[in-house]
């Protein structure tokens, strides 16, 4: 279920490395640990996907600026302590990811987590789980 979304605008395309970004962002997922050591996004369902936005319109659209939206969705359950973990690690790699140009950008990057509880359908159908849950 932890799936992290990433929504942007295509001006940033030339110097986001957004694959390698998605890379970090999933490493960063997988080494995240609840208060008894237990994994909290299980290595199996741990998604990154990222989509440029065909169309965009930010603030007063006076010059083109950027905007990356982040949201990263979990399952119900988990602490708000290991919740705002979750979240201060993600804004962090990519607080690294974009600092050799953010400074020199106008650019805003929101992060959000849901958790989705009282799910009213969650079907699953997949051969990852098994590889990771030996």
């Amino acid at each position: 279920m932890p799936h992290c979304v990433i929504l942007y605008t295509p001006n940033l395309e030339p110097k986001l490395e957004m694959g390698a970004l998605c890379r970090k962002l999933a490493d960063a997922m997988l080494t995240l640990r609840d208060e008894a050591g237990k994994q909290v996004f299980p290595t199996g369902g741990t998604r990154v996907l990222a989509y440029p936005a065909a169309h965009y319109a930010v603030a007063d659209g006076a010059k083109d600026y950027g905007f990356m939206y982040l949201n990263v969705r979990m399952a119900a359950g988990r602490s708000a302590a290991v919740q705002k973990e979750a979240g201060d690690k993600l804004l962090d790699v990519v607080r690294q990811h974009v600092a050799p140009w953010f400074e020199k950008e106008l650019v805003g990057i929101t992060l959000q987590i849901d958790e989705s509880p009282g799910q009213v359908y969650d079907g699953k159908h997949s051969t990852l789980h098994p590889l990771f849950n030996r």
